[in-house]
């Protein structure tokens, strides 16, 4: 199979038609409207599903699903030994705490993480990664970041800048 010479519509076929295609058939059939938000959130939608297919599958050869390699990286980033209530860690992963739940039961089944009582207040828990969970997180991040850079392979330095400001303009 012959590759797509044009970058514009390269790999397209997987994700449905060219977006070009879907602008002019609607400007063909209601020239009354701009159809130019459908192409850039079609683009969005395009591009993170190919992102998150590329994460999912790096992830998952370890055995975890998206939720979970979110909460390993998430408590890795803090540091060596340092916790995060249930609270804290969904609100540094912007979920429901019942959310949460379920996902912790996961990682503590798994020996990847463990819940101790806060010294300061006996009432709540306090979330650690064990040593596995360290490690694990640890292995996952520098395939996560390898994945992530192919991805974005296409794009100079200052192209990622750019993309990251204009993304958070949509996302602020």
């Amino acid at each position: 199979m012959s590759q797509d010479p044009n970058p514009k519509t390269r790999g397209q076929a997987s994700q449905g038609a060219p977006l070009g295609s879907i602008l002019e058939q609607w400007k063909r059939e209601r020239p009354d409207l701009d159809p130019e938000p459908m192409a850039v959130c079609g683009a969005l939608r395009r591009a993170n599903d190919r992102v998150r297919t590329a994460i999912e599958g790096n992830v998952a050869a370890s055995g975890l699903d998206g939720p979970g390699f979110d909460v390993l990286l998430t408590l890795r980033r803090q540091g060596r030994g340092e916790t995060l209530t249930p609270s804290e860690l969904a609100g540094e992963m912007m979920l429901s705490t019942s959310a949460m739940t379920n996902r912790l039961d996961r990682l503590e089944k798994r020996g990847l993480i463990e819940r101790k009582a806060d010294p300061s207040d006996r009432r709540s828990l306090r979330v650690a990664l064990t040593e596995d969970g360290f490690a694990l997180a640890d292995e996952l991040v520098v395939g996560h970041l390898a994945v992530e850079e192919d991805l974005l392979a296409p794009l100079s330095g200052a192209e990622r800048v750019e993309l990251i400001r204009l993304l958070e303009k949509i996302g602020a």
